[in-house]
C-alpha cells in the first residue's frame, strides 16, 4: 500500500508537471510583465526541480585531464549481471595505469552520485565502477539480492578486472568490500586487490554512534521490516519484488538536514529571478542527481540494518559469507587506507578507523589512516578537499601497492 500510494500521488501531480514543462518558456516571452515573468519562470523551473525520479543520470564524463592534457573516456561494460553493471571508463591511448574499482552505495541513490570520486580518481589510474542498477526494475526470476550478493558481486567483479587491482569503497559497502577482500585472501583468490581505501564507512557503529546509528537501534528489526519494506508495483519489471523504497530512503536523508534544503531551494528560485543563472544551474545539478532515487532489495536492507548497524557483526568476528565466518585476519598482503571526515554526521570519526584493528594480520608499514579536518560526509570523497587532500593520499597508496 504504501508504494502504491506514493506512485498514485506521483502520478497525479503528472499532468500538472507536464504543463509546467510545456508553458515555463512562455513566461519569459512577453507574455507578462518582466518581473512577473521572470517569478512565474523561477515557480515553474523549482516545481520541475523538485520532481524525484528513478532513472539513473548519466555519468556525462567525456575527457579526463591525464598529464596536463584532455583525454577522451568512453564507457565500456567489462561485465554485468541482472544487479550491475561493471562499468569501466576507458581512457583513448592510455595505458599501464593501476587498476581501481570503486564500489558505490546502494543506499537509495544511484552510483553516479560518485561522479566526482570516479572523474578524479580516473586521472591516474583504469577505473571500474559497481554501477548498481535500480531493483524496482529487476525481474523477480533473477533471485534475491543479500548482503552475500552484494559481496559476491565485489569478488566477480575483482575476478573479471584481474590480478594487482585495487579497491575503493565508499560509505556503506566498507563493510562487504572488507569481507570480499578478506573471503578471497584466505581462497588465495588470484584477484585478491592489492589495496584498499575504506571511505567514511561503518565498520564498526559501536563507537560514536551518529543520530544514524541510533535510529538503527531503536527498533527491532521486525519494526523495520513491517513499516519500511514495500512491494513493487505491477507496472515494473521488479513487479512484487520487496524492496526498501529509494523515496523513503531520500526523504530521511532530507529530514536530517531541512533548513539546509529549504534554504537551497529558496536560493534557487532567487537565482533564477535575478538571472544568477551559474550560481542556479550548481544547485540544480546537485539536486538532480539527489532527487534521483534507486529502490533496495529488501533482503540487503534488512541484513546490512541487522548485521552492521544492530548486532556489529564484523568487528565482533561475527559476519557471516554463505555459511563460513569472514576472517579477517587472513589479510595479509592487501594494503589499507582509512578515510574519515572530521564533521561527518552520518560514519562518526573512529567507525572507519576500527578496519585497522579488524585486520590485525597486516605489518604497520601496510596501513594508513587520514582525519580530514573540516568536511562532513560527502566531503570525505567530493569537493575540493577530496580533490587536493584526500585524493592524493589514496593515489600514493594505490601506487606504492603495484
Amino acid at each position: 500500500m504504501m508504494y502504491q500510494a506514493y506512485q498514485t500521488q506521483t502520478d497525479l501531480m503528472w499532468p500538472l508537471r507536464a504543463s509546467v514543462r510545456a508553458t515555463a518558456p512562455l513566461f519569459g516571452g512577453g507574455l507578462l510583465r518582466p518581473r512577473a515573468g521572470k517569478h512565474l519562470s523561477a515557480a515553474a523551473k523549482l516545481l520541475e526541480l523538485t520532481e524525484v525520479t528513478h532513472h539513473r543520470p548519466p555519468w556525462g564524463i567525456s575527457s579526463v585531464l591525464v598529464k596536463g592534457e584532455h583525454v577522451p573516456v568512453t564507457e565500456e561494460v567489462v561485465a554485468s549481471t541482472p544487479f550491475a553493471t561493471l562499468r569501466r571508463f576507458r581512457k583513448e591511448g592510455v595505458s599501464g595505469q593501476p587498476k581501481v574499482l570503486v564500489v558505490a552505495p546502494m543506499s537509495g541513490h544511484f552510483a553516479t552520485l560518485l561522479r566526482d570520486t570516479v572523474q578524479t580518481v580516473l586521472q591516474d589510474h583504469d577505473v571500474h565502477v559497481t554501477d548498481w542498477l535500480n531493483v524496482r526494475d529487476v525481474p523477480l526470476s533473477a533471485g534475491r539480492f543479500g548482503l552475500d550478493e552484494y559481496t559476491q558481486h565485489i569478488i566477480d567483479f575483482l575476478a573479471a578486472m584481474g590480478p594487482g587491482s585495487n579497491v575503493i569503497a565508499v560509505c556503506q559497502p566498507c563493510v562487504a568490500s572488507l569481507a570480499a577482500v578478506a573471503v578471497m585472501s584466505e581462497d588465495g583468490h588470484p584477484a585478491t586487490p592489492a589495496s584498499l581505501t575504506l571511505m567514511a564507512g561503518p565498520i564498526d557503529c559501536r563507537i560514536s554512534p551518529t543520530e544514524v546509528n541510533k535510529l538503527a537501534t531503536s527498533k527491532p528489526i521486525a519494526w523495520f521490516e513491517k513499516n519500511l519494506i514495500a512491494r513493487v508495483p505491477w507496472r515494473y519489471g521488479g513487479a512484487g519484488r520487496r524492496v526498501y523504497p529509494g523515496f523513503i530512503q531520500l526523504a530521511a536523508f532530507m529530514s536530517m538536514n531541512q533548513e539546509r534544503h529549504k534554504n537551497a531551494f529558496r536560493d534557487y528560485y532567487l537565482h533564477l529571478v535575478e538571472g544568477e543563472h551559474d550560481k542556479a544551474e550548481v544547485t540544480r545539478n546537485f539536486y538532480e542527481e539527489y532527487l534521483a532515487v534507486a529502490d533496495l532489495s529488501a533482503d540487503f536492507y534488512l541484513e546490512t540494518v541487522k548485521l552492521v548497524f544492530q548486532q556489529y557483526a564484523l568487528p565482533k568476528g561475527e559476519l557471516m559469507f554463505k555459511g563460513r565466518r569472514v576472517d579477517a585476519a587472513a589479510v595479509r598482503r592487501t594494503a589499507l587506507l582509512t578515510v574519515e571526515g572530521e564533521r561527518d554526521d552520518i560514519c562518526a570519526i573512529g567507525q572507519t578507523l576500527a578496519a585497522q584493528d579488524i585486520l590485525s594480520s597486516l605489518r604497520p608499514y601496510m596501513r594508513t589512516h587520514y582525519v580530514q579536518p573540516n568536511v562532513g560526509h560527502y566531503g570525505v570523497f567530493s569537493g575540493k578537499r577530496w580533490q587536493n587532500h584526500i585524493y592524493p593520499l589514496v593515489r600514493d597508496v594505490v601506487h606504492v601497492s603495484q
